[in-house]
């Protein structure tokens, strides 16, 4: 087997999200290890019970990985780590991020500058309109488009980036071979030239509804900053709006007509302050810090500064470090995705050299500023 499919076997275990995953590579060093290890070392890693361990030496989680890769084989697509270097970036530092993504297209996953346009199934032309001034506003700052091909805004947003010919990403709470609805089959092959298909879910899954909400966080964490341009009080586009404020993206809602009901949702969200008002593109530009020059320079999304003196990985560290003002090794190990040995001898040599100081409860934080 190679190790794409010793991580796609990961996700398929009973039990064993993407948390634990992480745990477990932590511990074990590897995806494959994690399979090789015998139960009394699973039985050592956190949150590993019995029953999940023996479910992990079951030799059927193999087989079924195996027959996942050849069925992405099949459709041309890839299984991409929290490990891999093409997996977004934008993902890996969420608390519940995913640890395997399933990806169709020639798109880049880590483009310097993504938009989340969301909203209501049910479209108004004032929505669409709005929808497309946005797009088009934005064609020269040579943003990805980032959406979840449902009916309605979504759609609007992907077909008009496809006539801009700008990259958008469909983020589906389907497998890849199931487009749905599957009236946008043909979009969603065109999506695939310069953007592509991106799920959590294995193919042949088909949509359900406990999906949908998981996809909309996705949505948010792959966007700098996410538009809802139309959304009735409840639904999908607000479930959407709420994670990238706790991933600490900007959200802007389009104010609508007091007495619309596709408009309640944005009206809301400007009310209890969860979204800054969009009167034009020009306040995406400001609020990102975008210029024409072809890099961003959004202060949110730079790095802290870092001493000069350090590795790659120990800039990593520290860089998560600065984010609060203490971190467990556990929860350390698992954004750095650094195994604990390797971890440990990092923050020893930090230590040492005067950059963080060891707390209580395998606790660190950085010491200068």
């Amino acid at each position: 087997m190679t190790d794409n499919q010793y991580q796609i076997a990961l996700t398929l275990v009973p039990g064993v999200g993407s948390i634990l995953i992480r745990q477990l590579i932590s511990y074990c060093g590897s995806a494959e290890n994690v399979f090789r290890s015998p139960m009394a070392r699973l039985l050592k890693v956190p949150g590993i019970g019995e029953v999940t361990a023996r479910a992990i030496l079951k030799p059927d989680i193999l087989t079924e990985a195996e027959r996942v890769s050849h069925r992405l084989e099949k459709l041309g697509a890839q299984a991409l780590f929290y490990t891999d270097k093409r997996f977004p970036t934008r993902l890996k530092t969420l608390y519940d991020a995913p640890a395997l993504l399933y990806f169709l297209g020639s798109g880049n996953l880590n483009a310097p500058r993504t938009i989340g346009l969301v909203g209501t199934r049910q479209a108004t032309d004032y929505g669409r309109r709005i929808t497309t001034e946005i797009i088009e506003a934005l064609v020269p700052f040579g943003v990805h488009i980032i959406s979840g091909l449902a009916y309605g805004i979504d759609i609007a947003a992907h077909r008009t980036s496809l006539a801009n010919n700008l990259p958008t990403v469909g983020v589906m709470a389907s497998g890849l071979d199931v487009i749905y609805p599957t009236m946008h089959q043909r979009t969603a092959s065109e999506m695939l030239v310069l953007g592509g298909l991106l799920t959590e879910s294995q193919p042949g899954t088909k949509p359900d509804a406990h999906l949908f909400p998981a996809r909309n966080r996705i949505i948010a964490g792959l966007s700098d900053a996410v538009v809802v341009v139309e959304a009735a009080a409840k639904g999908g586009a607000l479930i959407t709006a709420e994670y990238a404020n706790n991933y600490h993206r900007d959200v802007f809602a389009v104010p609508g007509q007091l007495n619309q009901a596709f408009s309640a949702g944005c009206n809301k969200l400007i009310r209890e302050n969860k979204a800054q008002i969009y009167t034009s593109p020009k306040d995406l530009i400001e609020a990102l810090n975008w210029d024409t020059s072809g890099e961003q320079v959004s202060r949110r999304n730079q790095p802290p500064p870092l001493p000069i003196d350090v590795t790659e990985d120990e800039s990593q560290v520290l860089a998560l470090l600065r984010r609060s003002t203490d971190m467990h090794i556990d929860e350390l190990s698992w954004q750095s995705q650094l195994p604990m040995g390797r971890l440990a001898s990092l923050l020893l040599s930090l230590e040492f050299r005067g950059f963080v100081r060891s707390l209580p409860g395998k606790k660190y934080a950085v010491t200068y500023t």
